[in-house]
């Protein structure tokens, strides 16, 4: 709420505030940022804690500071990595700058995906976005591309789209689901829903099984040509597209 009316005001924040809110430092670290140097406003580097500063004059080691909440960031996340703030190992976190991991409000992932699973990954601070992604009323569309331990039957296209497939253990069935052949073990699927392990169980179903496993797209937004492991802020029109993900 802050930073939205820091926003629709255009009025000025407490640089300790301001900085460790984004992450740069702790309350009570400021002064020494300061003092070494690593901050300036307007070009100034004279400064103190309690100034009140417009957040766009303030810059960190020579780059402007990042953007205010409500951010939105892709991620191409490589393999091995938990959507997790508590991973046991390498996390989808540890691809972004260590000050990301203590802004306020906090990023999260917007749905997960599996420790082996690369691709599109969002992560953002917008509790009211994440809502819209993630619910299960919204159906929004999440694309895969799928590579198989044996060759597909050719059954699957049909079974996936009838809307009765029964995944083990469920008592209610998937909704249709699109399978695009691509190859004899490569497939793309378009679902929208986001059950455990979907994605592995719908092979499952039909005796085979998914060796490796990429989102492409979330919604109408697509990875693009991001590399594996590099993140970047989505542009507003990007986030939009998010807003209405299934309208044409």
């Amino acid at each position: 709420m802050f930073f939205e009316l820091v926003r629709k005001a255009n009025y000025d924040m407490r640089l300790d505030k301001l900085l460790s809110s984004l992450g740069y430092c702790s309350r009570r670290e400021v002064r020494a940022l300061l003092r070494e140097g690593h901050v300036t406003v307007s070009g100034s580097s004279r400064l103190s804690p309690d100034m009140h500063v417009e957040p766009s004059s303030v810059s960190v080691d020579g780059e402007a500071l990042d953007a205010l909440p409500p951010i939105v960031l892709m991620l191409n996340k490589p393999a091995g990595h938990e959507c997790s703030h508590a991973a046991s190992g390498p996390s989808v976190y540890d691809c972004l700058p260590d000050r990301f991991r203590v802004r306020n409000p906090t990023l999260a992932c917007v749905g997960r995906l599996d420790k082996d699973t690369t691709g599109l990954l969002l992560l953002t601070d917008d509790g009211e976005l994440l809502h819209a992604l993630t619910s299960p009323k919204k159906h929004v569309e999440k694309a895969y591309r799928v590579t198989l331990r044996d060759t597909l039957k050719g059954t699957e296209v049909a079974l996936f789209a009838s809307g009765n497939l029964l995944l083990d253990g469920e008592e209610k069935p998937l909704l249709p689901a699109v399978l695009l052949v691509l190859g004899e073990r490569e497939a793309e699927l378009v679902i929208c829903e986001g059950r455990f392990h979907q994605v592995k169980r719908m092979f499952e179903a039909c005796g085979n099984e998914v060796v490796s496993l990429h989102r492409a797209r979330v919604g109408k937004l697509e990875l693009g040509t991001l590399p594996e492991g590099e993140w970047r802020f989505l542009e507003p029109l990007e986030v939009e597209l998010l807003r209405q993900p299934n309208q044409a």
